[in-house]
């Protein structure tokens, strides 16, 4: 009896260490600010009296496992990751050049006059 016991509690014990893993890694932001991206803004529309720098392609982890990420958290650290980019090509502006896809998405980087 106390083997079959002792079975239940390690099983259990599994389950809540999976559960706590992953509440965890959909709830943490993986992607943080970089020394100067938190000057570059993003737009929705091509910007008027810029030029363009290039363009970026970055990518997160959309799913973990079995588990689909939340899409707006998704977005979020590609955003993140674009404006990380941006100072590194002149750039003060990220515009998206689409939606995302499988946690991949392309910005453009533009520099504009203030």
């Amino acid at each position: 009896m106390s083997s079959r016991i002792s079975s239940l509690r390690t099983a259990a014990s599994r389950a809540a260490v999976v559960f706590v893993l992953t509440c965890a890694a959909t709830a943490c932001t993986w992607v943080h600010m970089a020394p100067g991206a938190s000057r570059v803004r993003v737009v929705e529309q091509t910007p008027s009296g810029c030029d363009k720098r290039g363009e970026v392609e970055v990518s997160v982890k959309d799913s973990i496992a079995f588990y689909d990420r939340n899409q707006l958290k998704v977005r979020d650290e590609l955003e993140t990751l674009a404006r990380n980019e941006a100072p590194g090509l002149g750039a003060d502006t990220v515009q998206p050049a689409g939606p995302p896809v499988s946690g991949e998405q392309r910005f453009i980087a533009w520099r504009c006059v203030r």
